[in-house]
């Protein structure tokens, strides 16, 4: 990463990636809007540079951590009509069956940072699949922008298939307790909160500022919710009102945490939007909540 700080740039060009990353804006438009804070030595370049993810700098647990078994799987998604591929993981001493947890990527297929997160729910104590949504046309291609076009050519319903699909995999997996828990990113949160509304038996969700479901499908969900939202993330934010009503008039069981100063991916820490605070917080506490629903 360059030798920029986070607290050298403005909010809005946080709030610009935002766009980008999420495909409101196109990369010409995004390099022309972030012209207008290139200034006082700062270039264009620069400000890419320092934005663009780390994917080989920031991995926290390798792939060949001898502390994992991890391989490349493939499961059939009747609904979403196709065979999905997922990277699993799991304590490579492993001795009884463990609770699953279903890792949700962001809107750009598995990248790198998705699957180190697997790998830490995994050194968490649990068996963890990553499915990669982009599988029917590919998988991910190697870089996010590509794969950010790959996604939007998918219905995201059929995604969300895959993924329920992914709970029934892993709740039959022989190493597996029988409960299924989601953590998502993003549109993996959006994912991890229909999930709870699609799965009956859904042990636990833990969605990270992701897209709320419509309010007449709240009373459908019987799993426990553990919501994060980052307070500068106002896209996302704009919808916890209603849900937070939906979830309190219906009598579910939730927990939120609104985390100050922290942007939209705030947990992923590949790029600067990272709060180092905020994520480990927020990670030990799905991880803490993890071990009470799955147990």
């Amino acid at each position: 990463m360059s030798q920029l700080n986070k607290e050298d740039i403005k909010q809005e060009v946080f709030d610009l990636y935002d766009d980008y990353a999420h495909s409101r804006i196109d990369r010409r438009d995004f390099m022309q809007k972030l012209s207008a804070y290139a200034v006082g030595g700062l270039t264009v370049t620069s400000l890419m540079s320092f934005l663009m993810p780390d994917y080989i700098g920031a991995v926290q647990i390798k792939p060949d951590d001898p502390r994992l078994k991890t391989e490349y799987v493939q499961y059939s998604s009747p609904k979403g009509g196709s065979t999905i591929k997922g990277l699993l993981a799991m304590p490579a001493d492993t001795k009884k069956k463990l609770g699953g947890i279903v890792v949700v990527h962001e809107n750009r297929g598995l990248n790198p940072h998705i699957e180190d997160v697997c790998r830490r729910a995994a050194l968490a104590g649990f068996i963890a699949l990553a499915p990669d949504a982009l599988t029917p046309l590919g998988g991910y291609p190697g870089n996010d922008d590509e794969g950010r076009t790959l996604q939007s050519k998918r219905d995201r319903n059929e995604m969300l298939e895959d993924f329920i699909a992914a709970d029934a995999y892993l709740s039959k997996h022989k190493n597996c307790n029988g409960k299924v828990g989601v953590v998502g990113f993003c549109f993996g949160g959006w994912i991890a909160n229909m999930m709870a509304v699609r799965i009956p038996n859904l042990a636990a969700s833990v969605p990270f500022y992701g897209g709320q479901p419509a309010t007449e499908d709240v009373p459908k969900i019987k799993a426990p919710l553990l919501i994060h939202y980052g307070e500068l993330d106002t896209r996302v934010n704009e919808g916890w009102p209603a849900y937070e009503k939906a979830l309190k008039e219906n009598n579910k069981e939730y927990t939120e945490y609104m985390y100050a100063n922290a942007n939209h991916g705030f947990h992923n820490d590949t790029t600067p939007r990272y709060d180092k605070a905020a994520a480990e917080l927020a990670w030990k506490r799905t991880t803490d909540f993890f071990k009470e629903k799955l147990k």
